[in-house]
């Protein structure tokens, strides 16, 4: 990255990685902050970084270690949030990254939160369940010293679920002496969850959606909708959708591409991949997309929802959608931005897209502190009208700045970090 950053020694200089894509977001939305630049090398450093070994013995008796990761990226607004990943690809930059697109979003929304950010370097695939249960205890107990319900909240990522979460607090719990509800969101029912969370981040996506077309004159009756990603995001997405009457012709996940013009059976498509872990060999296709055919196909809206840097120089000029909504974090790479929005692309970013997560965890939170739990239609209204708010007031710095969304949207996160930095002072 050719800039006049100065990269921390624990990163590899020549590739900086995910890291590098925030830094260059900072760096574009540095000449908008006014005063507050005094304050922008905050954002470009985490306030802390704890790497863990994580050790556990498998079930042929065999020792295995791997490497765990939790960033907490800035504080100044709340305790840290942010979701856990176990993915063999996880590197300490993208856990970096993913912590501060956490505090741009989770201020760009006005929840009360910090950034932060966890992973286990580990294709759980290879794990038995006693396996995966082993090392996210174990995991949770080498990270127990910097987490917590006033310090920092764990909540599902790529590959983990309710379940990751419910050994993640029961092992919090067991070491604090105490049950401790509020350590993770994301949880069973049983055990603090919230009603409407699992599909939060998806119905996120879906009320941000439905905002930008009629922000664009797109009607979503009868809209072509392309999704990369069939997990809990997009697939959630996907399903409202096309209940509201969108046509979903194409997805996409990590083994395969389907694709049918006249638009897929979303609710026969889930149930296929629940039972085989896929969309490959989805009878409803009419065909099956090769290579890069997936970002050329026709459609109005495409949504990524799988991993980062997915929408690159290299196929960003494929793309016929009209309007892209980021359901992943950090699907976009910045030059990218630049192909998308030259084209006349609307690229609705993640730290607002993708929001409805964090949002309905916020709200999973507030009611187990006050062990007052509230209806699954009150949560989606809530959720609602926070979604909508937070995308109209984006909307309106877009409208009066002429920059594009995402601009638009790390102007009002980085603001409200840097001006709760600027009041709080430096301690000591």
């Amino acid at each position: 990255m050719s800039t006049q950053h100065e990269i921390p020694s624990y990163l590899t200089q020549n590739e900086v990685g995910p890291w590098a894509v925030y830094l260059e977001q900072i760096d574009r939305v540095t000449p908008y902050l006014g005063h507050l630049s005094r304050w922008v090398e905050t954002l470009k450093r985490p306030k802390r970084i704890l790497v863990v070994d994580v050790p556990i013995e498998r079930d042929d008796g065999s020792i295995s270690h791997f490497e765990g990761y939790r960033v907490q990226h800035n504080t100044s607004r709340g305790p840290g949030k942010g979701g856990v990943r176990f993915h063999q690809d996880v590197t300490l930059s993208e856990v970096m990254a993913l912590s501060a697109w956490m505090t741009i979003k989770n201020s760009a929304v006005n929840v009360p939160y910090g950034g932060a950010k966890g992973g286990i370097r580990v294709d759980p695939k290879t794990l038995s369940r006693g396996e995966l249960m082993r090392m996210t205890r174990r995991y949770t107990s080498e990270i127990g010293i910097i987490i917590g319900p006033d310090k920092d909240i764990p909540a599902p990522d790529v590959n983990t679920n309710e379940q990751t979460m419910a050994w993640m607090m029961d092992t919090y719990s067991m070491n604090e002496g105490r049950t401790a509800t509020g350590v993770v969101t994301g949880k069973p029912i049983s055990l603090g969850g919230s009603l409407g969370r699992r599909e939060a981040t998806g119905r996120g996506v879906f009320v941000v959606g439905c905002e930008a077309a009629a922000k664009r004159g797109l009607r979503i009756e009868g809209a072509k909708i392309a999704v990369q990603g069939f997990g809990n995001v997009g697939g959630i997405a996907a399903r409202l959708f096309a209940d509201a009457g969108a046509k979903v012709v194409a997805v996409q996940d990590h083994l395969s591409s389907v694709y049918h013009p006249n638009g897929l059976d979303v609710n026969q498509l889930l149930a296929h991949v629940a039972e085989t872990g896929s969309v490959a060999g989805f009878a409803g296709s009419e065909a099956v997309l090769v290579g890069d055919d997936f970002w050329g196909v026709d459609c109005d809206i495409l949504i990524p929802a799988a991993l980062e840097q997915q929408i690159t120089e290299k196929n960003a000029h494929k793309i016929r959608a009209s309007i892209i909504l980021e359901g992943a974090n950090g699907p976009t790479t910045p030059k990218a931005d630049d192909i998308l929005r030259d084209r006349g692309a609307l690229v609705v970013p993640d730290v607002i897209a993708n929001a409805g997560g964090v949002t309905v965890s916020y709200f999973e939170w507030v009611q187990d502190f006050s062990s007052y739990f509230w209806t699954e239609d009150e949560i989606n209204l809530r959720l609602t009208r926070i979604m909508k708010e937070a995308f109209n007031a984006v909307w309106q710095i877009t409208e009066e700045k002429k920059v594009s969304l995402r601009t638009a949207a790390f102007i009002v996160g980085c603001s409200r970090v840097l001006q709760a930095r600027e009041v709080r002072g430096l301690y000591p």
